[in-house]
């Protein structure tokens, strides 16, 4: 693997070469070039350009759409064999019979697995930026259920309503038989279907640079032009981000699969440059893939599991509670809204809903339901400006390519 790395490494400063010598063109200025169109296109965003980024915007998607349907005009067949599959599934779904027990079943788990596995790819996807969908959703559901389970002394929720709901069971647990295990098996299908979400959204830059390497062409992507500079100068690397970027590069290369699954297991904001390290180098797919998907949807989420369930538990809570009361001068004004919200779901839990809601749980709900708001606004914002980008980034290589033809 790393013979394979020094190869590229000196066939791609040998065509920077040749291109180079042809043109008669300095290196400097060519580096220069780029980093000035980059600069011209991280200036376009909505709070700079608004016009200019919502027209490349929708110019981006006019051509992505016009991709796809080439993609999928020369591939009738399968778009055939989709549709035809299609109209058995919806045909089966409206027609009345004893198999429609079966479909409301088969239904139901999969728009459970959708929705979760949905959240997980939105959360690595690279799209602009991620969104946090663990803090947003999966997290609070985890704590939603901790909650729930010692209130109750048991996990046996009612279904329906949960996992839209949770109310307590109309027989009463036992007190003291909710364990941490009873907990992490409950919601274990939500936490790894959101873990495997997590693996395919990180599949993009393992196969864009894979594609570059293969072809041999300029890659059309910062982050992967970022990893080969990294390349070129690693031996002068000296802060803390280069040198964490060259660790990770270094352990994905050499150890392999254990390399990743090392990677992917512990939250990793660096874990894009291992898909890159593996593209670049041809690690095989599924090596890749199945040390991500063991990593990511198994062991890093059972940690993440065990520490939102410890960190809610019914003992942990009662201290934060306890401990922000005894903030002086604040804590009383800021301890209320808490014990009036656990209060509030300790009834809701109990089908005592209907005895009000308290005003701790209306300030509180407004809050995350704000937060929610304001970090999807900011995803789709995100996306919108990358997309934009990506556009403008076509209009400089068509006029590079010009250029160079004159």
């Amino acid at each position: 693997m790393a013979e394979n790395g020094k190869n590229c490494d000196q066939r791609r400063v040998a065509m920077n070469k040749e291109q180079h010598n042809g043109n008669f063109t300095d290196p400097s200025s060519i580096i220069e070039k780029k980093r000035r169109d980059r600069e011209e296109r991280q200036n376009i965003v909505l709070w700079r350009q608004p016009l200019v980024t919502l027209q490349y915007f929708f110019l981006e998607i006019l051509i992505i759409l016009k991709e796809w349907t080439s993609k999928l005009w020369h591939r009738q067949s399968i778009v055939v064999s989709f549709l035809l599959l299609l109209a058995v599934l919806i045909a089966t779904y409206y027609i009345e019979g004893a198999h429609q027990q079966y479909v409301q079943r088969i239904e139901k788990q999969f728009l459970l697995y959708a929705y979760w596995i949905g959240l997980g790819i939105l959360s690595s996807v690279g799209l602009g930026t991620g969104l946090h969908t663990f803090l947003l959703y999966l997290g609070p559901h985890i704590a939603s259920v901790t909650l729930a389970a010692y209130e109750c002394n048991s996990v046996n929720f009612p279904e329906p309503p949960y996992p839209d709901q949770i109310i307590c069971p109309d027989e009463e647990g036992t007190e003291g038989a909710i364990s941490l295990w009873s907990i992490i098996s409950k919601v274990r299908i939500e936490a790894c279907m959101w873990g495997i979400g997590t693996a395919i959204g990180e599949l993009p830059p393992y196969f864009m640079a894979r594609a570059a390497r293969l072809s041999g062409a300029e890659p059309d992507d910062e982050e992967y032009q970022e990893f080969e500079e990294m390349l070129e100068h690693a031996e002068t690397a000296q802060d803390f981000a280069s040198r964490a970027k060259l660790a990770v590069q270094n352990l994905v290369q050499k150890v392999g699969f254990f390399g990743i699954l090392a990677c992917a297991s512990i939250p990793n904001p660096l874990f894009d440059l291992a898909g890159i390290t593996c593209g670049h180098f041809l690690v095989p797919f599924w090596t890749f893939f199945g040390a991500t998907l063991i990593g990511k949807a198994i062991i890093k989420m059972h940690i993440q599991k065990i520490f939102v369930i410890i960190t809610f538990s019914k003992h942990i809570v009662e201290q934060m509670v306890a401990f922000i009361g005894a903030v002086p001068g604040i804590g009383p004004s800021l301890q209320k809204p808490f014990q009036e919200y656990l209060e509030a779901q300790r009834q809701k839990l109990h089908h005592k809903s209907e005895m009000g809601t308290p005003q701790g749980e209306n300030w509180l709900s407004w809050m995350f339901e704000k937060l929610v708001v304001v970090m999807v606004c900011y995803f789709i914002l995100s996306i919108i400006n990358s997309m934009a980008q990506s556009y403008a980034k076509r209009i400089q290589q068509r006029l590079n390519s010009e250029e160079k033809t004159k």
